[in-house]
């Protein structure tokens, strides 16, 4: 029997009912428990992508993905290891009513509890481990949050294999698959603001995003190489301007600007700098850092920080 480790994904999801904080347990049909909302990655998925899909498909919600808030392991009947990555997700109340949920074979039903209603009811340690881990964000303060995505374009042509202008170099093969396959993952993170350096690979890397969301992409000369090689970049200001507005957004840029556009979102959110920040920008071709900020106070911090490698 192969001992190869099984992966899933799933969320703590949570809503708000006149101001009392409620969150969502499943009870399944077959194992006659309660337990949160997961399942396991499909092939080619992402872990971000599974959790959306499968709160999705569990409920019939459709939420994006706030925090990470855990990571469960557990021996299966069958000995292989599961392991499965949890986020916190939060249902507008549109997303509540557009879900056609019915009790079906898997799902018996859905039940929205308190909190500590949520601690005495779910089946296994490992789940309610997870909600502790929700629970310590929420008794910080940390509840509605929203994402930065700083994201490193696709691959390139190379600078030695191009004879025009660096700007005007193109995706490789390579670069235009890693585009496509970000589709996915950064629309899990609720992304709906797209900004963009106006460098071709650029903006090639978040063509496809733009496509499936219905949405323009900002090109900003500011997030450029060439104005940063030139000591005219303008990451402050942009930088500066996503925070204030606190909606989702993807900034795409280059190996050589990302350190700045993280050392300045932690400047405008007061954070202490670390060694977390060259971690988080240190990104090869095609991954992003999610950058969780608070929605309700943006400047008390970052919250957390999740760094996504490209599929292809």
């Amino acid at each position: 029997m192969s001992d190869t480790a099984v992966f899933a994904a799933g969320g703590v999801v949570w809503r708000m009912v006149e101001g009392r904080l409620l969150v969502l347990l499943i009870h399944r049909t077959a194992y006659v428990d309660v337990t949160l909302p997961k399942g396991k990655v499909d092939p080619g998925e992402t872990l971000a992508e599974t959790a959306v899909r499968e709160i999705f498909e569990e409920t019939g919600i459709r939420v994006s993905l706030g925090v990470p808030v855990g990571v469960s392991r557990y021996r299966m009947p069958n000995k292989r290891q599961k392991i499965v990555h949890y986020w916190a997700a939060e249902a507008s109340d549109e997303a509540i009513r557009d879900s056609a949920f019915v009790p079906n074979k898997e799902i018996a039903g859905l039940e929205w509890v308190s909190p500590r209603k949520a601690l005495s009811r779910l089946s296994y340690p490992v789940d309610i481990e997870i909600l502790e881990n929700f629970l310590k964000l929420v008794g910080d303060g940390i509840l509605s949050t929203f994402p930065i995505v700083v994201l490193r374009h696709g691959k390139a042509v190379s600078r030695d294999d191009w004879k025009g202008a660096d700007a005007a170099r193109p995706l490789t093969d390579r670069g235009v698959k890693q585009a496509a396959a970000a589709v996915g993952p950064l629309r899990a993170f609720g992304v709906r603001k797209i900004i963009s350096s106006g460098a071709v690979r650029c903006v090639a890397t978040v063509t496809p995003l733009a496509a499936a969301l219905g949405k323009r992409i900002t090109r900003e000369p500011g997030l450029s190489q060439d104005a940063w090689e030139a000591g005219d970049a303008q990451v402050r200001a942009v930088v500066g301007k996503r925070v204030r507005t606190r909606k989702p957004a993807v900034l795409c840029s280059h190996g050589p600007v990302l350190p700045d556009i993280l050392a300045e979102l932690a400047l405008a959110t007061g954070t202490l700098r670390g060694s977390y920040l060259g971690s988080a920008s240190a990104l090869e071709v095609g991954a992003f850092s999610v950058v969780h900020l608070s929605a309700t106070n943006p400047g008390s911090g970052i919250v957390m920080i999740e760094t996504h490698e490209p599929k292809v």
